[in-house]
């Protein structure tokens, strides 16, 4: 299987190539991002691209993929709805629509989040943009999956760019292993995202929409 990875540098894209090149099954990762991964490997190529909406330049070198993990992401806090929608329906539709016009049917999997508002019309901000996105997204001609984690515990070294959520780690770290058991519903680990992705894009998932419960089942 070849894989196409957004987000390779974030704390959950890290957990996610790890366990892609852990993994028999997966013969090629292709990372795009802004920046680079910062990892090694013999099944690993990477293309740093300024301009993720526009990927235009590299369409050529995306085509033959069987499935795109897409796990790029920003916070939302501190942007107006506008800057948010940019940076996550906008940004994530280009690329969608781009590999759906290259590859229609390959498997697209969108790590979203717990309590994305479906209706796109929500109170909170941040979950109805991501409501919108998936909807968009489960409309194209792509075996699209979304899936929303809660708490994702970083399991081998991973690290956010962004201060505040390596604030809530330095914080929480200790404890996380004891939520994980006591709240399973509510926390899950970059294996286990890692894992599911790969599944998923392997063998299809059994619904559209993958709740922190049904990521810890693979």
């Amino acid at each position: 299987m070849k894989v196409v990875l957004f987000g390779a540098s974030g704390v959950v894209g890290q957990g996610v190539l790890r366990e892609c090149l852990r993994d028999a099954s997966v013969t090629e990762v292709l990372a795009i991002g802004r920046s680079a991964s910062g990892v090694t490997h013999a099944k690993l190529r990477e293309i740093r691209h300024a301009d993720l909406a526009d990927l235009a330049p590299l369409e050529p070198q995306l085509k033959g993929f069987d499935a795109c993990f897409f796990c790029l992401g920003v916070s939302a806090g501190g942007l107006s709805e506008q800057a948010y929608a940019h940076l996550t329906f906008d940004l994530t539709l280009a690329v969608a629509r781009t590999l759906a016009r290259l590859g229609p049917g390959m498997a697209f999997t969108y790590v979203s989040g717990a309590g994305t508002d479906s209706t796109g019309h929500g109170r909170v901000m941040w979950a109805r943009v991501k409501g919108r996105t998936e909807n968009a997204l489960l409309a194209l001609p792509l075996a699209a999956t979304m899936f929303r984690p809660a708490i994702i515990v970083p399991m081998h070294g991973e690290r956010s760019k962004t201060t505040a959520y390596r604030l809530f780690y330095a914080l929480t770290g200790p404890v996380l292993p004891l939520l994980r058991r006591a709240l399973p519903g509510y926390v899950t680990t970059t294996e286990h995202l890692g894992r599911a992705m790969i599944s998923v894009a392997a063998t299809g998932s059994p619904k559209p929409v993958l709740e922190n419960d049904d990521i810890n089942a693979f």
